[in-house]
């Protein structure tokens, strides 16, 4: 068998639908030696369209359907412009699928719906002798094949011809099977039908029976329904009058209601459009009153922020003069210091020569809180009695003794300063809203 893994496409149909002539197998020899590959060489005509489940097969001579293959291998498709079948093609087959036996074969060409397109002549598979050089060389038996072959299409050609006019012939009978069945169906549905007839055409006499039965009955209802008719129709025409009248009436009303409610519809419209005007207005007022009192607002909160900066630099100049002053008198208090421990140091005849000698202080307007050292004409006695006063802190007037640390010192005039954390610049507590309004500039950047 191939060595593919499916199979290919048969048919169990006969010869009748085959087309051998549509591929030909070129140089088909006699015999071909067993154990060796074998190459198959076909030509593909015009009449055919080759497709990708196209296949070759060998089959033992005699065979009857494509069902019958010994071995196949698929075609493959022609290369090169589309169209050109007439290429020769070729499709090789391994020794080890090969038939071992000596019977006759031939190759096939079977398209993908399992019909024959083309065959072979017979060949074998036997060793090379040389009578079979003699017989293969003999022209009369080559002669005799050919004509067999020839034989052989004009039976499969009868054959076919055959089975085409059976095929016909029991199309025919199929059709008249079938038209048969449908004449005994229906004929099986009128006999139905009738007898369902039958039956009701009974039970219409029955009824029929009695009907008239009833008959005489019905004349005296009749007479008494005919007198209740002309009795109901002079009534309706009374009540068709009454009615006209009333729809004359309800047409006069619906026209008073249409142009009530017209009336009505325009009023709402109006009544709609002044309320949107109304809704509009009040809109308009809102939004206005919220801009006159952001405007409000605004030109309040500029006009505090002004009044807030000019306080803040009159407040800083004021500021910075009073720390220039304390910077100088910080200076002073420093040198004076200094000066009055050098002068207890020197002996008291030598005090009294420097004392005599010494730069007159600077006058009392250069200070702002004055000099407290300043005595015009003391002595060094006097002076250095006025040394425990010299440390008087210039915001509570508070006096410190001689013998206190400066570091206590400053601590206590520091106690009354507030630093702003941002530019390290100090304010007197008792001034809180200068010191309140100096950090609200510096929010305000």
């Amino acid at each position: 068998m191939d060595e593919t893994s499916d199979e290919p496409p048969t048919s169990g149909v006969l010869l009748d639908n085959c087309h051998f002539s549509q591929v030909i197998f070129n140089n088909v020899e006699k015999f071909y030696v067993p154990g060796g590959d074998l190459t198959c060489y076909y030509t593909l005509t015009n009449n055919i369209a080759p497709r990708r489940k196209d296949w070759v097969g060998i089959f033992r001579v005699g065979w009857k359907t494509t069902q019958e293959y010994y071995t196949f291998m698929w075609a493959p498709l022609p290369s090169g412009v589309s169209g050109d079948t007439a290429a020769q093609q070729q499709i090789q087959f391994k020794a080890y699928y090969l038939p071992k036996d000596d019977e006759y074969y031939q190759f096939c060409y079977v398209d993908q719906d399992g019909v024959v397109r083309g065959a072979s002549v017979p060949f074998q598979f036997r060793a090379e002798t040389e009578d079979d050089i003699l017989v293969v060389t003999t022209q009369g038996e080559v002669e005799e094949i050919e004509l067999q072959n020839k034989n052989l299409l004009k039976e499969n050609e009868e054959l076919k011809a055959s089975y085409t006019s059976l095929q016909k012939q029991n199309m025919d009978l199929q059709e008249q099977l079938k038209k048969k069945k449908e004449l005994q169906n229906g004929f099986e549905s009128l006999k139905s039908n009738t007898e369902k007839l039958e039956l009701e055409l009974n039970s219409l006499k029955k009824e029929n029976k009695h009907l008239k039965e009833k008959d005489s009955c019905r004349e005296t209802e009749l007479h008494q329904l005919k007198e209740q008719i002309q009795n109901v129709t002079s009534e309706k025409e009374r009540l068709e009058t009454r009615l006209k009248t009333a729809l004359d009436h309800l047409d006069q009303l619906q026209s008073q209601v249409l142009n009530y409610e017209k009336e009505v519809e325009n009023l709402a419209r109006l009544d709609l459009d002044k309320t949107e005007q109304l809704e509009s207005l009040k809109e308009e007022n809102r939004q206005l009153h919220i801009t006159v009192a952001e405007q409000h607002q605004n030109h309040d909160l500029m006009k505090e922020l002004e009044e807030k900066k000019h306080l803040f630099q009159i407040l800083q100049a004021k500021k910075n003069e009073t720390d220039k002053e304390n910077q100088e008198l910080k200076e002073e208090n420093y040198a004076l210091l200094r000066r009055l421990s050098q002068t207890a140091d020197v002996s008291s005849s030598s005090a009294v020569s420097t004392s005599q000698h010494q730069i007159s202080p600077p006058a009392m307007g250069s200070l702002v809180f004055g000099n407290p050292y300043y005595a015009s004409g003391a002595n060094l006695e006097a002076r250095a009695a006025d040394v425990a006063s010299i440390r008087k802190c210039p915001m509570c007037d508070e006096v410190f003794p001689e013998d206190i640390d400066t570091s206590q010192y400053e601590a206590h005039v520091q106690s009354h300063l507030l630093e702003c954390p941002l530019c390290n610049e100090t304010f007197e507590k008792s001034n809180k809203q200068v010191f309140e309004d100096h950090i609200y500039c510096h929010v305000l950047e």
